[in-house]
């Protein structure tokens, strides 16, 4: 065969294995299906060879790899990339340009290193051949490698804009698959355990799909501050065919309830398989699939919970509370037309990491982006990357949402209450300087802790100064400076005269099914008789801060002697409130005291959970791979009921998928317990996650860690 035939490829071999392992990819199931597919980050060298129908000549033979992204790709536009493989030193200059270095020719085999683009776009790229000769003017031959090739974002690498510096949160941030969520409000948070799963078959898949989805163009998706506000977007299918729709009024029959997911691959397959938007969510799912997909693409990220979060709908930085004179409250807000202001009893979000070069220095790290629709931001439900460091400084110009953010964590509960004289038809009673973000939590980074709280951290210092401090103030009223709703609701004067002096007692913790009561402690600090008007109540209420039902109240008026201390109670028992819980069993206790005297008028909430009972995980001897296994689930039923349409999940990495179990009716305190079989894929320590629901009960859930031998062990 005459050598002035061009070349014609008969193969081409991208080491998935080799190069994944040198990529830090080797987790991703992808790599290791038949026939694999190349997950590489970008701004690394990687392998390829290419076999030829006769041997190659470096004097004639002319070899041009073609890396290509998206619908029309463009050299200019970083979506196209052409190389010709010559044995000169050329390569390794320019870390923005794609760069092909031969390495060898051995025969009819070319080997060849190729590194691309340090701001490559993430996703799906495509490679073909082409072979033509010296001086000819014929159209080459080309070969198209059929398989996909993904490349990620490179965080172990300085040159990208997501790069970590200490290499060892890259551990936790990008490579654990397993982690946890802080939910429930504030006294009686636990952490949930969460299969993240970012290294599942379905999860690259499905990430090509939402993206797709998203709008976000093919030239964008090399820079992760419109990536993460994709992201942000297209979780929540509130104005777009996204990943997860939002419920939260318990209905969920037509679906699965947020409460039963154990992790984020059964949520993506779905969203893969149907291409239709997955029921149901809430902020902790949407908060734990964003992390999977973030990991997934190589972006730092971890899940923030907020214990008592603002949602504050009138850029006023306060949440607004309004009373008639009665000291009863209003079902509505009189000074905002576009929504009212909420308080959630905890809210949850993502932090990612990236440097941020479209802000001033010292912006970079941390960023918040919040999928959980709340408010549209540029005309979609979107939120972020709002810059960490900006929030803790109040500042409101630094995009995106940073004001939105500010008020979540740091917002003043202020109460108003009706008032003929005042210019607004009403006047400020009470505000609250501490009641916003108590406590910012995530999980810290190389601990998992079943069923216990040792792997808790503390980021609240992050997100602002120390409440109290003279810093934390100056920073709010920076921001309200900047902010023109605020500065009329914070220019407003706050209550005069203050003799008596008023305690909520918080509630520690309350088992369900058990009574508990409610106590207010008050004291007269002034030399005269005080006549008081007290409302004192117990209400159930979704975590979203919205009331579901009144369990029980009292009322009435009595006089405080001079220094006189008393107490206010009220006895709630299990009869009165077991009816009229929902779903996360949350109430809230709230009581509005007037002085008849001096007008003064204080008021205070509580939230607290009901806590239920934990799933208790066991497994069988010493499981081992490929080995069958029983795994039992158990926990008691504390209600005084029948559970109906009852189901366990459970799902753990390298354990096994997703597993749905219908169980039978539960009697009343009866102990459950169900057994059901595993065969373990990967050795080592792993983790389980189960979860139960009934019609009566939801929401009880356990994990486990566990140990897997090896089959030679």
């Amino acid at each position: 065969m005459s050598s002035e035939e061009p070349l014609v490829v008969e193969a081409v071999y991208l080491y998935e294995k080799e190069n994944a392992k040198a990529h830090r990819t080797f987790n991703y199931e992808l790599v290791h299906l038949d026939p694999p597919t190349p997950v590489l980050r970008r701004g690394q060298a990687f392998n390829v060879a290419v076999r030829f129908n006769r041997e190659y000549v470096d004097e004639t033979d002319i070899v041009r790899l073609l890396f290509s992204f998206g619908p029309n790709p463009n050299i200019l536009r970083g979506t196209r990339g052409v190389n010709t493989v010559t044995n000169r030193d050329s390569y390794l200059t320019d870390l923005e340009a794609w760069g092909v270095r031969m390495i060898g020719v051995s025969g009819e085999d070319l080997s060849v290193e190729v590194r691309s683009p340090i701001d490559s776009p993430v996703g799906v790229w495509q490679l073909n051949v082409e072979t033509t000769t010296l001086g000819r003017k014929k159209p080459p031959n080309t070969y198209n490698y059929e398989n996909d090739i993904y490349l990620l974002f490179n965080p172990w690498l300085k040159e990208d804009l997501v790069f970590m510096e200490d290499e060892q949160l890259l551990d936790e941030y990008v490579l654990t698959d397993v982690g946890k969520i802080w939910v429930g409000p504030w006294g009686s948070s636990r952490g949930r355990e969460w299969v993240f799963g970012q290294f599942d078959a379905s999860v690259l898949p499905a990430c090509q799909l939402l993206l797709e989805r998203s709008g976000i163009k093919a030239v964008s998706r090399g820079d992760p501050v419109k990536m993460c506000r994709a992201i942000s977007r297209i979780t929540n299918s509130n104005d777009d065919k996204g990943v997860i729709t939002g419920r939260w009024d318990g209905q969920y029959e037509d679906g699965t309830a947020p409460a039963s997911w154990t992790g984020s691959v059964p949520i993506l397959e779905q969203f893969l398989e149907t291409g239709e938007s997955v029921n149901y969510g809430q902020c902790w799912v949407f908060a734990g699939t964003v992390t999977t997909i973030c990991r997934a693409l190589g972006i730092p990220s971890r899940v923030v919970s907020n214990l008592v979060s603002a949602h504050d709908a009138n850029a006023s930085l306060s949440v607004d509370r309004y009373y008639d004179k009665d000291n009863e409250e209003l079902e509505y807000d009189p000074n905002n037309i576009e929504g009212e202001d909420s308080i959630w009893n905890y809210h949850v979000w993502n932090d990612v990491w990236m440097a941020r070069p479209d802000l001033p220095k010292g912006y970079g790290g941390w960023q918040a982006i919040d999928s959980t629709p709340q408010e549209p931001s540029e005309g979609v439900y979107q939120c972020g990357p709002a810059s960490v460091e900006a929030i803790r400084q109040g500042g409101v110009g630094y995009n995106y949402d940073v004001t939105f953010m500010v008020a979540s964590v740091n917002a003043d509960l202020m109460r108003w209450k009706e008032d003929p004289e005042s210019e607004l038809g009403y006047s400020k009673i009470d505000c609250n300087k501490y009641h916003i973000g108590r406590m910012i939590l995530t999980k810290a980074p190389w601990i998992f802790d079943p069923n216990g709280d040792r792997d808790r951290e503390d980021i609240t210092s992050l997100y602002k100064a120390k409440e109290g401090t003279e810093a934390e103030r100056l920073t709010l009223y920076r921001a309200v400076r900047s902010t023109e709703m605020a500065k009329r609701f914070y220019s407003l004067p706050s209550p005069g005269k203050e003799d008596v002096e008023f305690d909520l007692e918080d509630l520690e913790r309350v088992n369900i099914g058990q009574p508990f009561a409610v106590t207010v402690h008050m004291k007269n600090k002034s030399d005269q008789p005080r006549t008081i008007q007290a409302i004192l109540s117990a209400g159930s209420v979704y975590y979203t801060g919205v009331k579901a039902n009144l369990v029980k109240r009292a009322s009435g008026d009595f006089v405080l002697q001079p220094h006189a201390t008393e107490q206010l109670r009220l006895v709630v028992t299990v009869d009165d409130y077991l009816d009229k819980l929902v779903e996360y069993c949350i109430m809230k206790l709230y009581c509005i005291a007037t002085v008849k005297e001096t007008r003064q008028t204080w008021a205070d909430e509580d939230d607290f959970q009901v806590l239920k009972p934990t799933i208790l995980i066991k497994i069988d001897n010493e499981p081992m791979v490929g080995k069958p296994s029983t795994i039992t689930l158990s926990f008691k039923n504390p209600l005084r009921r029948i559970l109906t349409e009852c189901k366990f999940n459970y799902a753990g990495p390298g354990l096994s998928k997703n597993k749905t179990l219908m169980f039978r009716d539960v009697g009343p305190e009866e102990d459950v317990y169900v057994e059901h079989q595993l065969v373990p894929q990967k050795s080592g320590p792993q983790k389980i996650i189960a979860t139960f629901t009934s019609k009566q009960l939801l929401d009880i859930t356990g994990s486990a860690a566990i140990d897997v031998l090896d089959e030679d062990e």
